[in-house]
C-alpha cells in the first residue's frame, strides 16, 4: 500500500511560496514516498522508510489493516527517508526490538550518530544487516543496491516477493545509465514498479539541480517507450518533488505520461502479491 508519494519535504513543501504549493487547495497534501507491506494471513506490517510523516502514515495503514509495526526497511540516509524513526523513541511510542533491515553503513550511521544512536542502545530498535530478508514463507524483501548521493549510507531499492507476484520500490537513483541491475531487466522481473520521478525536467528549482540528481520523468518516458505496453503499464512514478507539474493530473505532463501507458503514484494504491 502506498503511504506517501512525494520527496523527502511532502507537497506543500515548508518554506515554498510558489504556485506549486501555494495553489493547493486548504487540506490537500501529499505525504513523503513510503510504501506498507501487509500480509494478511498474520496481520503483520512492515514499512519501506521512515519518513517525517510517519504518524500519518500509521494511521493510513491502521485505517487498511490494523496490525503492529513488525519492521521497517530503509533505503537510505537522507533525511526523507529515516527521520521518522525519532517517534520510535521513548519520548512517542516507546518501541521494543523493532527490526530495522538496513545495509552495513546505515548501520554505522545509526549506531554511531545521535539521537538515533539512542534509539539502539535502548532497545526500541533493533538492527538487521542484510541483502535479502524472509518475512514469512512466502513474502520476502531483496535490497538491490542503486546509484545516489551516498554522504552517509548506501542506496538501495526493495523487490518485494509474496505468492504470485512481485514489485519494486526505488524512490532514489542518480541515473538509469550505470545502475547495475539495469532498469528494463529489473522491470522484467517484476510485476509492479514505483520508480524515482522526482523531476519532471531541468529548471524546476532556482537552484542547481546538479546538486540533487534524478532521472528526469520526460526521459525516462523516453527511455521506455521501446518496451512493450504490458511492460510500461507496471511503472508507477513516485518521490515526486513539491515543483514536479505532474502533480496535476489535468497537466500535460500528466497527461503525456498516461498516453504513454505509464502513471503516478497515488497514495493508498494497492497491489495484491
Amino acid at each position: 500500500m502506498v503511504l506517501g508519494a512525494a520527496q523527502d519535504g511532502g507537497h506543500p513543501q515548508a518554506g515554498c511560496a510558489r504556485a506549486c504549493c501555494t495553489a493547493l487547495p486548504h487540506g490537500v497534501r501529499h505525504l513523503p514516498a513510503c510504501l506498507g507491506i501487509v500480509d494478511p494471513a498474520t496481520h503483520r506490517r512492515w514499512l519501506i522508510d521512515a519518513t517525517p510523516a510517519l504518524p500519518e502514515q500509521l494511521r493510513k495503514l491502521d485505517g487498511a489493516s490494523p496490525g503492529g509495526l513488525d519492521g521497517i526497511f530503509l533505503t537510505h540516509a537522507h533525511m526523507g527517508h529515516y527521520t521518522g524513526l525519532m517517534y520510535l523513541g521513548r519520548e512517542v511510542m516507546g518501541t521494543r526490538d523493532v527490526p530495522l533491515h538496513v545495509q552495513p553503513r546505515m548501520a554505522t550511521f545509526l549506531r554511531e550518530n545521535g539521537p538515533w544512536k539512542q534509539l539502539v542502545d535502548l532497545g526500541n530498535v533493533r538492527l538487521s544487516v542484510g541483502s535479502r530478508w524472509q518475512l514469512s514463507p512466502e513474502l520476502s524483501v531483496q535490497a538491490i543496491p542503486v546509484p545516489h548521493r551516498d554522504e552517509f549510507s548506501e542506496t538501495v531499492a526493495f523487490v518485494i516477493r509474496g505468492p504470485t507476484r512481485a514489485v519494486l520500490w526505488l524512490p532514489d537513483i542518480d541515473r538509469w545509465d550505470g545502475w547495475d541491475a539495469g532498469l528494463e531487466a529489473t522491470l522484467a522481473s517484476v510485476d509492479a514498479a514505483w520508480i524515482d520521478g522526482t523531476f519532471w525536467a531541468d529548471g524546476e528549482l532556482k537552484r542547481d539541480m546538479a546538486e540533487v540528481p534524478h532521472p528526469r520523468i520526460r526521459e525516462t518516458v523516453a527511455r521506455l517507450s521501446v518496451l512493450a505496453a504490458t511492460e510500461r503499464a507496471k511503472v508507477r512514478f513516485v518521490h515526486l518533488n513539491h515543483t514536479n507539474p505532474a502533480w496535476d493530473p489535468a497537466s500535460t505532463q500528466a497527461l503525456s505520461i498516461v498516453a504513454a501507458g505509464i502513471a503516478v503514484a497515488t497514495e493508498g494504491e494497492r497491489f495484491d502479491l
